[in-house]
């Protein structure tokens, strides 16, 4: 993140992250607080500002039963259907009257557990509560309110009702409707005021205002309340009651005191009263309501529980609109993404069905630009990073820790920093695992949207040291004029549907995955018959037809030597066509022996030079060349190679010969060998020659088994060397073509896996 506020030292981010705001043993002084522990009810705690009775010190309840002290409140405790469980928050029981040294007061009481004890707190009855706010009074307005909620439209529209009717209930100058992201900042969604204080609408705050142990409080608690921020705080005595051995903690009460950086903060904004209620969905903290005040307010029991009441049906609707409009999502991207099941169902490979219906697999993500990582191959679409960015951005999401298959990020370069280089293609990525051996993905980008971000005050704070020693304190914000940032690095985040349709097809694509490799493994065993029985051929081959062509050649020699006399010269002829015939079948034999036993030597792949190699076969190649004719050679660097010498040698040799063969009509014959560039990741080499060429038409016959495109009496030869050629370069991986035009030479590829060592 490149804003101010990510440029704070984390030490003092965390500063108000260790406060233990539920520990701090004090209370606001509009109420009183007793705990109590075991079947009589013994208080073993108090705030100091228990009320006097009539003959007796408020201090001296400590020890004593509460049946004895407040008869009246141990009655309403007796009288609850069932006890508070653990870990919820305080139930309102009853309003009653206690007898005080100053006369009678009215008290809601509330109760609820921490720990082994009960927590009675006595809030004294705001003026103002009277019949106006009770159930039947605010039942109409809030029947109203959720009949507004169901017509309303957007989310927007929802916050807007939420904000109006809170400050309606309460009365306050200013309510707020503020949501979190996902990085805890919040922003004003929606406000409705009387223009008493001033305008947040739109504006951001910094996760640092509300720190991550106020949020869970915020969680736990889901109202708050401060009627004066000029309070002072009351102390809960004593501060560790022997019997626990632990502060008491305050994590749902309703008078607990706040932070006194929180209460600096409110001064700083002008506000000297606040209510907050949190917005729960699905048990997360999707928001608050902020209600302020400029002078002290405040606000009785019943109003705040009508809030709280219509914070919980709002958060039920929206809930509603956010799973609604998430079905609707879920349900489009489940048809983009059966479409794609089909596609690639019906392909070569999950790869090229992808590929081939590029728009619908845009569409699945949303994104701009998708890259596919299958092999040695990187299939690109649309707008994306470059080839060998693409594959180390797969190289370094192989190689991270845990068992994700499926990342997600729309601020990419903050976690992989070489993607700084392509934000505007890639701040944005989505990406699946679809091998757990080799770093084969599918990846989808989508570029950076550059924001401005309109912040409520500059969002740094500054951190000043602790007059006592101890740590920097982060001081809160003077300042909530408007203060604007410019976020670069950030793509529009990826919804949850998209995220699980990108599970979905990953589970696609590792079934059919599954389901051929299932099919390979039934070819490869029928493959394996298959090349016993042709090992079989090859011998009866090599054994049974040998040996009666060298019959033939035997008994032609004898037949010439001993009745060569009675031969006439047309016999002798004949003898001699026999004797070649028979010669030539026998090449042929060898020749296909040789072919057959090609694909099932194994490959013994060494680095080597290919300059070398080239050079040795070319002096081999030249001693069989007549001694006047010349041929000028011309050798580019070729580099090394990582193949095994021994094939590469027949295929360098082949294609030299080729190329001797078929120039040899002319007085100035020129032969070419060199490297290509390419940037497929192979090693691409070619034999070029001025020859007699051929005609493209016949171009896919060049490298089948004795296939010949030029009479055997024009050049010699069997047709089965550039069968060889092909099947040698493509067990090494390659692949093989030719280029070519008559009367004007041939030219003839051939390609290596490129490895970085060979370089």
């Amino acid at each position: 993140m490149n804003s101010a506020a990510r440029a704070l030292d984390a030490a003092q981010l965390t500063a108000c992250d260790r406060e233990p705001i539920h520990l701090l043993g004090t209370l606001q002084p509009h109420g009183f607080l007793l705990a109590v522990q075991g079947p009589e009810l013994r208080i073993v705690q108090a705030s100091q500002n228990v009320p006097d009775r009539p003959g007796r010190a408020g201090a001296d309840v400590i020890g004593r039963p509460l049946t004895e002290v407040f008869p009246g409140i141990a009655g309403a405790l007796a009288g609850a259907a069932t006890p508070q469980p653990e870990g919820e928050g305080a139930r309102y029981l009853r309003t009653l009257d206690l007898d005080t040294a100053d006369g009678p007061r009215r008290y809601d009481l509330a109760v609820h557990r921490s720990g082994p004890l009960a927590v009675v707190e006595l809030e004294e009855a705001a003026a103002g509560a009277d019949a106006d706010l009770s159930l039947d009074a605010l039942s109409p307005r809030l029947n109203a309110f959720v009949e507004s909620l169901h017509r309303a439209g957007t989310v927007a529209d929802l916050c807007g009702l939420l904000a109006a009717e809170a400050r309606r209930v309460t009365g306050f100058d200013r309510a707020l409707v503020y949501r979190f992201d996902r990085d805890w900042h919040g922003t004003v969604v929606a406000e409705d005021g009387n223009g008493v204080l001033p305008s947040y609408l739109d504006l951001r705050f910094p996760a640092s205002d509300i720190p991550a142990q106020a949020r869970e409080l915020y969680r736990r608690n889901r109202l708050r309340i401060i009627p004066d921020a000029g309070y002072v705080p009351v102390p809960i005595v004593p501060a560790v009651p022997p019997s626990t051995g632990a502060p008491l903690d305050l994590s749902h009460s309703i008078l607990r005191s706040v932070s006194p950086v929180h209460v600096e903060y409110m001064r700083n904004m002008g506000t000297m009263a606040s209510m907050s209620v949190s917005i729960l969905v699905d048990g997360r903290l999707w928001g608050l309501i902020s209600c302020h005040n400029k002078a002290p307010r405040r606000v009785p029991l019943q109003a705040r529980n009508a809030c709280d009441l219509l914070t919980r049906v709002f958060a039920l609707q929206l809930a509603a609109k956010e799973r609604s409009a998430g079905a609707e999502e879920r349900l489009r991207l489940g048809a983009v993404g059966g479409r794609l099941l089909g596609y690639m169902t019906e392909a070569d490979s999950f790869a090229a069905g992808l590929v081939a219906h590029a728009d619908d697999l845009l569409a699945l993500a949303e994104a701009e630009g998708v890259a596919i990582v299958a092999g040695d191959q990187c299939r690109l679409v649309g707008r994306t990073p470059a080839k060998a960015e693409v594959q180390r951005l797969c190289e370094w999401l192989a190689a991270r820790d845990g068992d994700e298959d499926v990342f997600a990020t729309d601020a990419l370069a903050e976690v992989y920093p070489p993607a700084a280089d392509f934000t505007e293609v890639a701040s944005g990525l989505l990406a699946i695992a679809v091998s757990q051996t080799s770093p084969n993905a599918v990846l989808w980008f989508r570029p950076e949207v550059v924001q401005t971000v309109r912040w409520g005050g500059d969002p740094t704070k500054a951190a000043t040291p602790d007059p006592a020693g101890g740590p920097m304190r982060l001081h809160p914000r003077t300042s909530f004029e408007i203060w604007k940032e410019t976020l670069r690095g950030r793509a529009l985040p990826w919804s949850v549907a998209q995220i699980d349709a990108a599970k979905d097809l990953r589970a696609a694509i590792l079934g059919i995955v599954l389901r051929r490799a299932e099919e390979l493994a039934a070819l490869s065993e029928e493959l394996q018959r298959s090349n016993k029985e042709l090992e079989a051929f090859s011998y009866s081959v090599s054994h049974d037809l040998r040996a009666p062509f060298r019959h033939i050649v035997g008994y032609s020699e004898l037949l010439r030597t001993r009745e060569g006399d009675r031969l006439s010269d047309k016999g002798r002829h004949y003898l001699d066509t026999i004797v070649e015939a028979a010669f030539s079948a026998g090449t042929l034999v060898d020749s296909l022996l040789t072919f057959s036993q090609m694909g099932r030597n194994a490959l013994k792949r060494v680095f080597g030079d290919m300059n070398l190699l080239v050079e040795e076969v070319r002096r081999k190649v030249m001693r069989d060349v007549p001694a006047g004719r010349q041929i000028r050679w011309q050798v580019g660097s070729l580099g090394r190679v990582y193949a095994d010498p021994v094939m590469l040698r027949l295929v360098v040799e082949n294609l030299l010969s080729n190329a001797v063969k078929y120039s040899r009509g002319r007085p100035d014959a020129v032969i070419e060998v060199g490297r290509a560039p390419d940037d497929r990741g192979e090693a691409v080499f070619f034999v070029r020659d001025n020859g007699i060429g051929f005609d493209m038409a016949y171009v896919n016959k060049l490298f089948g088994v004795f296939q010949r495109l030029h009479r055997v009496e024009e050049f010699e030869g069997t047709g089965i060397g550039l069968a060889n050629v092909r099947r040698i370069v493509e067990r090494h991986g390659g692949r093989v073509w030719a280029e070519g035009a008559l009367g004007q030479g041939a030219t003839f590829h051939f390609t290596l896996p490129d490895r970085m060592e060979a370089r």
